[in-house]
């Protein structure tokens, strides 16, 4: 008779263990530490690199909350990558192209989204004669109603956001310190 495997959660726990670890590969560190203990050398562990690749398909990319470590594992397929992040210099180059790939993503991604104006045309022609027939006359002009009157600055509602406001500090530290001196 053969036996066959029974995973006691349905792989929640495996898929779990390797949603986390493929996350923390977004982290260039991390990647630094693998190399430096010879992880990224391994036959096995890069087999387990290439499995791991099946989380760049849609079923399992909307799990992931961190898309740079699909970048990093897509690197972590070539040799080189895996040698060069031995060396701190390395990490620290990766670090900096992180940090500004996301300092800057919204704003380049803005220019490739916002829409374009469109050009104008070069030559526009000249705009066609009106017809010569009796219009009837104009409206007259509508009246105006008269301007509302503006209220003086000191009648306005303060803006919450004011400097130098004239409202004193509520701060219970500061006041239970004198509270305490005059005590002694």
């Amino acid at each position: 008779k053969k036996h066959s495997f029974k995973d006691p959660d349905d792989g929640r726990q495996r898929f779990l263990l390797e949603l986390e670890f493929v996350q923390c590969l977004a982290n260039p560190t991390y990647i630094h530490y693998l190399a430096q203990n010879r992880y990224l050398e391994d036959e096995a562990f890069i087999g387990y690199l290439k499995y791991l690749q099946y989380w760049q398909r849609p079923e399992y990319i909307k799990f992931i909350m961190y898309p740079h470590c699909l970048y990093f594992l897509e690197l972590l397929q070539n040799p080189n990558f895996r040698n060069a992040m031995a060396h701190p210099a390395n990490k620290e180059l990766a670090h900096r192209q992180q940090f500004y790939f996301w300092k800057n993503y919204r704003n380049n991604r803005l220019k490739h989204i916002l829409p374009k104006p469109l050009p104008e045309p070069p030559n526009a022609p000249p705009p066609l004669p009106a017809p010569v027939a009796a219009l009837p006359p104009p409206p007259p002009p509508a009246a105006f109603p008269p301007p509302v009157p503006s209220l003086p600055s000191s009648a306005q509602s303060p803006s919450p956001m004011q400097y130098g406001t004239a409202f004193g500090k509520n701060d219970p530290r500061s006041s239970s310190m004198t509270d305490r001196r005059k005590r002694k």
